[in-house]
């Protein structure tokens, strides 16, 4: 990689470098923004900026690359796809961040200068002006649903849900998620302190942006950030007070803090030591009490079985593609059928630790049809000792689109769209029969 010679704090800069972590890395870009030691001098104006440049590059980055296609007689060479992320940047600037013209083209030239890539400032130049002359008006003749999603995905969304809602996934995924939030007590009663809406779920919304931490009960532990459908499979375990509860796959524990604050016995599992560290941080500021173990879940087993158990389990997650974009991009239809072995797995043996009579609730974050029903279908088929208990729209508030035809729960990013939609999980409510 070829690092420009501009300031180390310009945030230009740093999103470049962020972007080619993330699309050449392959680096998850929470992880690539955590590690890097030049926001940490920046004004929160520039830190925000930062990382709004590279996830609206990466929300947008099909719609980006069709206009930069159309303003090249050829493709920039591949040992330059540095320059091709700068007019990514640049056009992402002009296009969708309204940041003014001569801003947006003469930081992107800047980005060359003094580097190996100097001769290419020119070109990058005269992309950007004719993009900042006509790159406005060639937008609403693109698919942005299709540019903007791989190809294997859109496949698999409009297979799995027809062309129409795939649309409106992707229309879901260009907009900045809200913050949710779950209380421990009350939710109502924290509408007006919080400045929230109270969702039809029991979460709290409030817009994007901001330092959550200087919220008014955060530092005291009174409630948590956890988007709203990710705050439904550990209420349909129903009342869990005095019963113990395993949370499979827990951290970083926003499920196992709902069932503790319910009064559950809660016994976390999770393979991931880093993970685990945040998830006990939690727990401390939250002043509740969760056993924690720090195994492989697919193999671990309890002295002795539980009352209920919860497997959120690993998945692609395409479901959070609004709060991550970089997932766009990271995940392949490879990391579809290899999960979903690994779900097959952990799904024979969270019901292997349950007891007779006892409620399973199996989750993922994903959107693919392999992960989730899939799952279950196969349980079932292969004769394990469970029946379905279905949910009703009741135990969603209302939320009637959210189930299927089977009982199980099917949230899309699109639902609840007119309030700022929610994460796509897919749950299922089982009971062990002997």
């Amino acid at each position: 990689m070829t690092r420009t010679r501009t300031s180390s704090a310009d945030p230009r800069a740093v999103a470049l470098d962020l972007l080619d972590a993330v699309l050449a890395g392959k680096r998850l870009l929470d992880e690539a923004l955590e590690t890097e030691k030049r926001l940490a001098p920046m004004s929160d104006r520039d830190r925000g900026f930062t990382r709004l440049l590279v996830a609206t590059t990466l929300r947008r980055l099909g719609q980006l690359d069709d206009v930069v296609a159309r303003c090249l007689d050829r493709p920039v060479a591949g040992k330059a796809q540095r320059v091709h992320d700068i007019m990514r940047l640049g056009a992402c600037q002009l296009l969708f961040l309204k940041t003014p013209a001569h801003a947006a083209i003469s930081t992107s030239v800047d980005l060359v200068k003094g580097s190996k890539l100097a001769g290419f400032a020119k070109l990058i130049n005269a992309v950007l002006r004719r993009i900042d002359r006509e790159g406005r008006d060639w937008l609403p003749g693109q698919d942005a649903g299709r540019l903007n999603s791989p190809a294997w995905m859109w496949r698999s969304w409009a297979a799995a849900y027809g062309e129409a809602t795939a649309q409106a996934i992707a229309a879901a995924h260009l907009v900045e998620a809200p913050v949710d939030i779950t209380v421990a007590g009350d939710p109502a009663a924290w509408t007006e302190r919080l400045a929230a809406t109270l969702l039809p779920t029991g979460s709290l919304r409030r817009p994007g942006g901001g330092d959550v931490t200087l919220l008014p009960g955060f530092s005291d532990g009174l409630w948590w950030v956890q988007d709203m459908a990710a705050a439904i499979p550990a209420r349909l375990l129903g009342k869990v007070d005095g019963l113990t509860v395993a949370d499979l796959c827990a951290a970083p524990g926003g499920k196992a803090l709902q069932l503790a604050a319910a009064g559950a016995r809660v016994t976390a599992v999770d393979r991931s030591a880093k993970r685990l560290v945040r998830f006990r941080q939690n727990l401390k500021r939250l002043n509740l009490d969760a056993t924690i173990v720090e195994a492989d879940a697919a193999a671990w087993s309890p002295a002795q079985p539980f009352d209920s158990v919860l497997l959120d389990a690993p998945c692609t997650a395409t479901g959070t593609l609004r709060r991550h974009p970089d997932g766009l991009w990271l995940k392949g239809p490879g990391d579809v059928a290899y999960l979903a072995d690994q779900q097959r797995a952990l799904l024979d043996n969270a019901l292997a630790m349950l007891k007779p009579g006892g409620i399973l609730v199996y989750c993922v974050c994903s959107l693919e049809p392999e992960e989730g029903p899939a799952q279950i279908a196969r349980l079932l088929e292969a004769g394990a000792p469970v029946v379905r208990v279905p949910v009703t729209a009741a135990e969603l508030g209302g939320l009637d689109e959210a189930i299927t035809a089977d009982g199980d729960v099917r949230t899309l990013p699109c639902h609840l769209a007119e309030q700022g939609g929610m994460d796509a999980f897919f749950v299922a409510r089982l009971r062990r029969t002997c």
